[in-house]
């Protein structure tokens, strides 16, 4: 044999050797690697593929020549090389290196492989791919449109393309949507939806996405434009989800034209139009709101309609027999009735009747508070008032000022405005009734007849009945705006920014502004934020010009906080296009304007969750010399995180430990803002230390922030609610503290809002930012400042009731729903009881001498009782011997019924499992996951979620209706005028 066939059969001999032997070291493969045969090269390479997993670590020593063997070009298992180079970095940890080699391998790589190393090389792999798409989406954002896309590895995009087929092929739907999503490709968006064996989850499901993950504002729009498609496209259109769509696009037209096919078809789908109108309205998008009345008008609507083209095809099924005449009349009525509602009238009266009807306001708790407080100290005073309007909101319901008119009378200046004001608070929403109500305090004419703070105040209390309204009694306050009073100026403007809140009237601004520039710091102020709120969201770049040079220019710092506040409403939910802005504030040397930009981010962010906005405020808060600016910072991570209330007390968690108390202020009301009405465990152990903080203003807002969070809980749903509200007691009883105080007064009146009937929520139940309730709160917060203010919160209540309304907007009576939960885990919190004290009779003092005769008389008599009760003890004896004999046969008598009626009396009932509730009924918001339909009704709900108000189609329209008889709410003044007596219930007149 030649020494070259020797090499050969040695060679052959090691590699038989080696597949017989277990191996116990990968020294003997890797020395193959050196060898010049590539056959030999090749099954190395191939057995170390297999044996990389055990033995990667003398492997990675050897690296260079594997990856020396994927650069040969002539090497035949070139992608065996490279799997085996992406399998040693990635138990390196180096997973992009190993995700280079790993697209190197090509189909040496096979995903279909359920493994560690391929898993976590595939979810690499997409989030590279989604950060690439991400970058070229900014890319083309700032250069335009027409820019060239980033070139994206094609074999990267082969193994996403791979992971969709293999979700598809899975029927893991919902998890490619998920990728899809986020990697913007709208392309396979619509492919997970259509695929999908239930169309409707994954539309809903894709619509929460938008919500939650999808934070760049115009990548967000054209995933919605794409939903209206699919929405469009099933064979029953789910209008109401699609309008939903529509409202976030802010495309008004297609609702218009929505709507106008609906209620020109068959009485369902004229239901089914007033249904989307309710829900549009919840959502609190007035602008929006406006622009579709104005749109749905008779002339356009009928334009809107033939332009709607084959695109909206809605089944018309009425009967084609009818007049024209009587077609239109139809139309028309129906067109009314929803302008009624889409303005807020028809909601407003609805939940204003249940609000009065189902009150349950405990007057004890407000008797209990105003003997607790001493009558001089005017903060606690005029804090009562406001507690007392705050638990009755909306409600009509002023028991309490009537009981109390000489202690109401104590209120003086600026405590007279508030407490004027509150009958706003308490008329909520009573537009019908608004003049007569104030007219006792209303200025009369250009001649002030009586206090200026009282007719301030009630033009402020207008402002508040008429709260986005459209500005139905801006005409009224425009005129009262020309007095030269400044206090009556105060109450005018906030009454005019309240009641036309984003018109974006631009002759109102600058007549507002005109007041602004007159350098009066109280009516300066008030303007200020009334600007703001007329021009709410708008982005009036003029506006902004001109206030911020004012800022500069002038040196009060009520006006200069007014304007700061006005141009964050101004930038209210732009998102990126407030950015501008915001970098103009955050650098401005005067930390009034810093503080406003901290707002501004609040409310421009609000409800988005936006990454780069909470960093910005967290950095803020921890770094600003200005202890203002830290505590808006904080503040402002509440709203912009209130879509995600989860994430707020661990995000805060170390704010709220930190040693500077302004920020563990800011820290307890972002809690408060973003957790409201929850109850959530983690929120009320962070408050529950900072309402024994050692700074009394920390204990203020923990104890305003508590009361949020609990609003509408019992003791049986939270045992916490009780122990707090003897905290509240123990705060009232303590000397000194008047800022706690203050902020525990105010409290107990969050805590029992609205009758017990509301709570506080930012976000509707679609998920939309409510706007009015989200500028309620902003401002609301402004009290640290001035305290007027502080009736802005009653904007952030939301009713909480189920309201059945027939075709008619009228609620049958015979409606109800069934609450799967035991009814003491969301009833009405028990009424407290007064302790009746008992009074001590005062002995009165004796001489000795009248002692002594009256011992004397005592033992005489004594002496004659005992002859007498010799002869009569053994009559008693006899006489009660008899009656024991009755007595025990009565209660033998009582027991033998009792246990012939009930055998089981000595056991409790249980409690039931269940409660139906009438129409209209209270279902708290943590009430709603349990809340069903009851079969075999006559009506049946519009929509699947049983929340707000609902539209019910009659199933036997032609047989009578039973209604719920409304109730008027009262009307009458405190100490002014009475409400007249109820009318006499329908009687008989009989001779």
């Amino acid at each position: 044999l030649s020494p070259a066939n020797l090499l050969c059969q040695e060679r052959a001999y090691r590699l038989t050797f080696l597949r017989k032997m277990a191996v116990t070291s990968a020294a003997g493969v890797l020395a193959l690697l050196d060898e010049p045969s590539n056959e030999i090269k090749i099954h190395a390479i191939n057995k170390l593929d297999s044996m990389v997993d055990n033995f990667w670590a003398e492997i990675a020593n050897a690296i260079g020549k594997i990856e020396s063997l994927y650069d040969d070009e002539k090497f035949d298992s070139r992608k065996t090389a490279a799997l085996v180079a992406s399998k040693v970095f990635f138990h390196l940890e180096e997973l992009d290196d190993a995700l280079r080699y790993a697209l190197c391998a090509g189909d040496a790589f096979n995903i279909a492989q359920k493994n560690e190393y391929v898993e976590t090389l595939v979810a690499k792999c997409i989030d590279e791919y989604i950060r690439l798409r991400k970058l070229d989406a900014e890319e083309k954002q700032r250069s335009g449109e027409d820019s060239k896309s980033a070139n994206i590895d094609s074999r990267l995009v082969s193994i996403v393309d791979q992971m969709f087929e293999r979700c598809f092929e899975h029927k893991q739907y919902e998890q490619a949507l998920g990728i899809a999503v986020e990697s913007r490709r709208l392309d396979r968006v619509g492919q997970c939806i259509t695929k999908s064996d239930d169309v409707t989850k994954m539309l809903s499901y894709c619509l929460d996405l938008c919500k939650t993950v999808v934070n760049n504002r115009r990548y967000r729009n054209l995933l919605l434009k794409v939903m209206v498609g699919l929405y469009k496209g099933l064979n029953i259109p789910d209008y109401l989800n699609m309008c939903q769509c529509l409202l976030f696009l802010n495309d008004y037209q297609e609702v218009a034209r929505v709507l106008d096919k609906l209620i020109r078809g068959d009485i369902s789908q004229a239901v089914l139009a007033y249904q989307v109108a309710f829900d549009l309205n919840e959502n609190q998008n007035q602008p929006f709101l406006l622009r579709v009345r104005k749109e749905l008008s008779p002339d356009a609507a009928g334009e809107s309609s033939e332009q709607a083209g084959n695109g909206m095809e809605v089944e018309n099924t009425a009967p084609k027999e009818s007049s024209a005449t009587s077609e239109s009349d139809e139309y028309k009525d129906r067109l009314a009735k929803l302008k009624n509602i889409l303005s807020g009238k028809t909601p407003t009266d609805l939940y204003l009747h249940f609000l009065y009807i189902h009150s349950k306001t405990d007057l004890a708790i407000l008797k209990s508070i105003k003997e607790k407080l001493k009558p001089r100290n005017t903060v606690t005073h005029i804090s009562t008032v406001m507690s007392h309007a705050i638990m009755n909101s909306g409600t009509t319901i002023d028991t309490f000022l009537r009981d109390n008119l000489q202690w109401l009378a104590k209120a003086t200046n600026w405590s007279k405005f508030t407490a004027t004001a509150s009958i706003g608070v308490i008329h909520r929403g009573h537009y019908k009734e608004s003049l007569k109500l104030l007219q006792p305090y209303l200025p009369q004419g250009n001649t002030s007849s009586g206090s200026p703070y009282q007719e301030g105040g009630a033009l402020y209390a207008l402002g508040l009945i008429h709260a986005c309204d459209g500005g139905e009694q801006a005409s009224f306050l425009l005129e009262s705006l020309k007095s030269k009073n400044e206090i009556i100026q105060h109450g005018a403007a906030l009454g005019l920014g309240l009641t036309a809140m984003a018109t974006a009237d631009k002759a109102m601004f600058e007549t507002l502004y005109e007041i602004i520039v007159t350098d009066n710091a109280v009516s300066g102020e008030a303007a200020s934020i009334a600007a703001g709120l007329l021009m709410l969201g708008t982005g009036y770049e003029e506006g902004i010009e001109n206030l911020l040079g004012y800022a500069h220019e002038t040196k009060h710092e009520k006006i200069i906080r007014g304007i700061a506040m006005a141009l964050a409403l101004i930038e209210y939910g732009r998102e990126e296009a407030a950015d501008d802005t915001i970098e103009q504030l955050s650098s401005d040397k005067d930390a009034i304007l810093r503080y406003g930009a901290m707002n501004t981010i609040a409310l421009a962010y609000v409800g988005t969750g936006n990454n780069k906005a909470v960093r910005k405020l967290l950095h803020v808060a921890v770094s600003d010399v200005s202890d203002d600016v830290r505590r808006a910072a904080t503040t402002a991570l509440g709203f912009v995180l209130c879509n995600d209330s989860k994430k707020v007390p661990t995000i805060v968690s170390l704010l709220a430990e930190g040693f500077n108390p302004h920020v563990r202020y800011g820290a307890a009301l972002a809690v408060g803002i973003a957790c409201a009405g929850t109850g959530m465990k983690e929120a009320l152990d962070l408050l529950e230390s900072l309402l024994d903080d050692p700074e009394e203003f920390v204990r203020q807002a923990a104890f305003i922030a508590t009361a949020m969070v609990l609003i509408q809980h019992n003791k049986t749903k939270e045992p916490r609610v009780e122990a707090f509200r003897k905290k509240i007691d123990e705060a009232l009883w303590a000397k000194g503290d008047t800022m706690a105080k203050f902020g525990a007064i105010v409290s107990a009146g969050i805590l029992d809002a609205g009758g017990r009937n509301v709570t506080i929520s930012l976000l509707s139940h679609h998920g939309h930012k409510k706007m009015t309730a989200i500028v309620g709160m902003a401002v609301f917060l402004q009290f640290w400042y001035w305290h007027p203010l502080i009736h802005f919160i009653c904007l952030s209540f939301s009713p909480t009731a189920v309201i059945g309304l027939n075709k008619d907007l009228k609620m049958p009576q015979n409606w109800t729903v069934k609450s799967n939960a035991k009814p003491s885990l969301f009833a009405y919190p028990e009424p407290r009881v007064e302790k009746k004290v008992e009074k001590k009779e005062l002995k009165t003092a004796t001489l000795s001498v009248a002692k002594n005769k009256k011992k004397v008389e005592k033992k005489e008599k004594d002496m004659e009782v005992e002859k007498d009760s010799k002869e009569t003890k053994e009559k008693a004896k006899m006489e009660l011997e008899d009656s024991k004999k009755e007595e025990d046969k009565e209660e033998s008598d009582k027991k033998e019924t009792e246990n012939s009626e009930d055998p089981k009396s000595e056991d409790v009932k249980p409690e039931p499992e269940f409660e139906i509730l009438s129409n209209p009924s209270r279902v708290t918001w943590a009430q709603q996951t349990f809340i069903e339909e009851v079969s075999d009704q006559r009506y049946k709900p519009a929509k699947k979620t049983l929340s707000g108000i609902v539209m019910l189609v009659d199933s036997k329209p032609t047989e009578a209706e039973e209604i719920v008889v409304a109730k008027a709410p009262k009307i009458g003044v405190p100490g002014v005028s009475d409400d007249e007596p109820d009318p006499p219930e329908p009687f008989e007149f009989l001779r």
